[in-house]
């Protein structure tokens, strides 16, 4: 949210932060008033129930996730932009950084189009958490060495979805391309569209790692408060964030081409 938007001030704001915090603040008002406060801790801690069930996390990032690329015919595009997801700080084996699980997911994504239609690539990722290297970097380094890939395009400065719109837009224009292959994960498309849509490029959705499913079964009504958790989150991070880009978007029309 503009330069000041954290990862940190989404996990305090949304479930399952959120929620607990609430409960506690019941669990105190609770002392003077006892029924209002238990009610208050009771539909806070239901809230991170329901949201901590597979079913509903599934549901959330289903909603999200647009239909795969099928390439089983001519790609209109003539570059591909692979953006980063994070990076694994604590990897002492590849010299003490390497790209985060997400990122080599949509890394390994990119390098097979790259290689399937022969269109350049441009990688995407500056250091928004810090670490030694640009995440731009990390991945460049992982498709040459791994995927045989090299990318034409380097952008390691931005440090939010916008700024990986609005700097890649750029370098892509000058070079003559405006329309791209986006390669993110299957629930970040649809905010990443928007923002590179915003900053004057035409976008052929290409996400990868789905992780919403059509297919109900019953284990998915058992609470996971790890993994089910983290999907609920992640996907209303991704709801309020594509919020607060239209937001800006039409409040201040050069946000638009600007952070956020």
């Amino acid at each position: 949210m503009g330069n000041t938007y954290s990862y940190e001030l989404a996990a305090l704001l949304l479930p399952p932060t959120s929620p607990l915090l609430l409960a506690l603040l019941g669990l105190v008002l609770a002392r003077r008033r006892l029924r209002l406060g238990v009610a208050i801790a009771g539909v806070a801690l239901c809230i991170d129930l329901v949201l901590s069930l597979p079913v509903v996390a599934m549901h959330l990032a289903a909603r999200l996730e647009p239909s795969p690329l099928v390439l089983d015919h001519h790609v209109d595009a003539t570059a591909i932009v692979l953006l980063g997801g994070g990076r694994n700080r604590g990897a002492p084996e590849w010299g003490g950084e390497t790209v985060k699980a997400v990122t080599l997911e949509r890394t390994r994504y990119a390098a097979h189009l790259a290689r399937a239609t022969g269109l350049p690539l441009l990688v995407s990722g500056g250091q928004p958490n810090g670490g030694r290297w640009p995440e731009a970097r990390l991945m460049r380094d992982v498709l040459v060495g791994e995927f045989g890939v090299t990318p034409r395009w380097i952008e390691a400065d931005s440090l939010t979805t916008a700024d990986n719109a609005r700097l890649s837009a750029s370098m892509l224009r000058r070079a003559g391309h405006a329309r791209i292959v986006l390669v993110t994960s299957a629930i970040h498309m649809p905010r990443a569209r928007e923002a590179f849509e915003r900053a004057g490029l035409a976008v052929v959705e290409a996400p990868t790692g789905y992780r919403g499913r059509q297919e109900f079964e019953w284990r998915e009504l058992v609470p996971d408060l790890d993994g089910a958790a983290e999907l609920s989150h992640d996907a209303l991070r991704e709801m309020v964030s594509a919020w607060w880009y239209r937001w800006r978007a039409r409040m201040i029309p050069s946000a638009s081409h600007g952070s956020a």
